[in-house]
C-alpha cells in the first residue's frame, strides 16, 4: 500500500509534465503563425501603398515638369512636383518595407531567393531615387534660371527628363519583372502561400514585362504604346491582387504550417 501511495503522484506529475511539454511546440507554432499572418497583412498594405504613391506622380504631378520643355526656363513655384517627390519617397519606403516583411516568412524555404527579392526591391528603389533627383534638379534650374541661356537650359532640361524616363523604364520596368514577377511569383507558387491563380499571374507578368521592356530598349515599339501597355498589364494586376489578398486574407494557413514543418 505504501508503494502504491508514494508512486501515484509521481505518475500524475509525469503525465502533467508530458502534457505541458507537448503543448509548448503547439503554442510556439501558433505564435509564429500569428506573427507571420501579421507580416503577410503588412506586406499587402505596403504593396497597396506603392500603388497609391506611384500613380499620381506619373499621371498628374510630374506632367508639367516632364512634358513641357519650357518648364526649366523659369516660372512660379510648382507645388505639384514637390508633392510628387514626397509621394515617391513614400513609395521607396513602402517598396523596401514590403520586401522586409516577406523575408522572414519566405527565407524558411528559400534562404537565397528571398534575399534576392529584397535586393531587387532595393535596386528598384535606387532607380526611383535617381529619377527623383533628376526631377528636383529640374525644379532647381527652373528656380535659378535667371538670365541663363534659354537654349542651354532647354538642353539640360531635356537631358534630365531623359534620365528620369530611363530610370522608370529600368526600375519599374526591368527590375520589377525579375524581382516582383519571376522571383516572388516562383516562391509563392512553390510555397502555396497564395492561391495558384495569383502565382501564375506573377509567373506570366514577370516575363511579359521583361519582354515589353526589351522591346522598348531595342526600339521595336514605344514606351506606353499599346503593345507595351499589354505587356505591363499582367504584372500590374499581379501586384495589385497580391496586395489586396494579403491584406484581407493573409497567407494560406495550411501552406504556412507546411513551411513550419519543413523548417523543423
Amino acid at each position: 500500500m505504501t508503494t502504491i501511495t508514494t508512486t501515484a503522484p509521481a505518475v500524475d506529475n509525469f503525465h502533467r509534465n508530458a502534457t505541458t511539454s507537448d503543448r509548448r511546440p503547439t503554442d510556439g507554432a501558433a505564435e509564429r503563425h500569428k506573427d507571420s499572418q501579421l507580416l503577410g497583412r503588412l506586406t499587402g498594405l505596403f504593396f497597396l501603398i506603392t500603388y497609391a504613391t506611384s500613380i499620381p506622380p506619373v499621371l498628374t504631378l510630374y506632367v508639367p515638369a516632364l512634358s513641357d520643355p519650357a518648364f526649366v526656363l523659369g516660372g512660379p513655384f510648382n507645388a505639384g512636383v514637390t508633392w510628387g517627390v514626397i509621394l515617391e519617397l513614400l513609395l521607396i519606403a513602402a517598396n523596401i518595407a514590403s520586401a522586409l516583411t516577406l523575408y522572414p516568412v519566405l527565407r524558411r524555404r528559400f534562404p537565397v531567393l528571398s534575399l534576392g527579392f529584397v535586393t531587387a526591391r532595393v535596386m528598384e528603389s535606387a532607380f526611383i531615387a535617381i529619377g527623383i533627383i533628376s526631377v528636383l534638379a529640374l525644379v532647381t534650374l527652373r528656380a535659378t534660371a535667371g538670365d541663363a541661356d534659354p537654349a542651354a537650359l532647354a538642353v539640360v532640361g531635356q537631358a534630365l527628363v531623359a534620365v528620369h524616363d530611363w530610370t522608370f523604364k529600368m526600375g519599374p520596368g526591368v527590375v520589377v519583372g525579375v524581382g516582383n514577377g519571376l522571383i516572388l511569383g516562383y516562391m509563392m507558387w512553390k510555397t502555396r502561400l497564395l492561391p495558384r491563380f495569383l502565382s501564375i499571374l506573377g509567373l506570366i507578368g514577370g516575363p511579359a514585362l521583361l519582354l515589353g521592356s526589351c522591346g522598348v530598349l531595342f526600339g521595336h515599339f514605344e514606351f506606353g504604346s499599346t503593345i507595351h501597355s499589354l505587356s505591363v498589364a499582367p504584372e500590374f494586376f499581379w501586384e495589385l491582387l497580391l496586395g489586396i489578398w494579403l491584406l484581407v486574407r493573409g497567407f494560406n494557413p495550411a501552406a504556412f504550417a507546411a513551411l513550419d514543418t519543413d523548417q523543423s
